[in-house]
């Protein structure tokens, strides 16, 4: 097994624990992965050596705190880069359709709001950074899920009730990759619209959405397509800073 070969299976067993959200034994791993359980259980040795897995109860394997820490050492980076490319971009949007404008980043299979520019008008709507919102409801979270890979968006529509839950998301997220952006009226909270599209960077990956959102009693078929307009500029111009296309 040469060093690329190796490094994906290493890789493969991340992304089975990972997928779990609990502990595995060596023998599930191993058959999750497609190799012998005595190269998984090399292949752990070395991780959890290194901290990246670790050992819980008898025979149950679960990532290390090393790989939490990894984790979160890139969406710091990330987010470095990301706020001071968005916020000028943001206040700009912000001042164009006097909505607030919000961008939030994927978590799990949720989002978060990392920047958030209220709008001045006397009827706002208000968002404080670091509120949850799931990806399956809400423009934010759909226009990051759109462009998910299969695994993310697969484990999403597990977390759903029911197939007529699974079909409509589906519809949906087909409809966003069409016309590049998402409107909602009433899904996260009643009384507020949002119309969200996605941020991409320079590999050409979902990073993160970018939204404006405001009253319903100010949408209209001719109003949305106004603010839409100006929503996918911005959002152009901020996935353009960070490299894509």
């Amino acid at each position: 097994m040469n060093g690329t070969q190796t490094l994906n299976r290493a890789l493969d067993i991340l992304f089975a624990l990972s997928e779990a959200n609990d502990t595995l034994t060596v023998s599930e791993i191993a058959e999750k992965v497609s190799i012998p359980e005595s190269t998984t259980y090399r292949f752990l040795q070395t991780l959890e050596q290194n901290g990246i897995v670790e050992r819980r109860g008898k025979s149950q394997v679960g990532l290390g705190l090393r790989i939490l820490d990894l984790a979160r050492s890139l969406s710091q980076q990330m987010h470095r880069e990301l706020l001071p490319l968005a916020l000028p971009i943001m206040e700009e949007l912000t001042a164009q359709t006097q909505e607030t404008s919000v961008l939030f980043v994927r978590t799990g299979l949720n989002c978060v709001c990392i920047q958030n520019v209220r709008s001045q008008g006397l009827l706002q709507f208000a968002v404080e950074n670091g509120r949850v919102l799931p990806l399956a409801s809400g423009a934010s979270g759909k226009s990051i899920l759109a462009y998910e890979n299969e695994r993310t968006i697969g484990r999403v529509f597990d977390t759903l009730g029911s197939k007529a839950e699974q079909s409509k998301l589906a519809a949906d997220l087909e409809i966003i990759r069409t016309n590049g952006f998402c409107i909602t009226h009433g899904e996260v909270d009643p009384d507020i619209f949002a119309i969200a599209a996605p941020i991409f960077d320079a590999h050409g990956l979902i990073v993160a959405s970018l939204s404006i959102a405001g009253p319903n009693f100010r949408s209209n078929a001719e109003y949305d397509k106004e603010m839409s307009g100006y929503l996918l500029d911005a959002s152009d111009r901020l996935s353009r800073r960070l490299g894509s296309g």
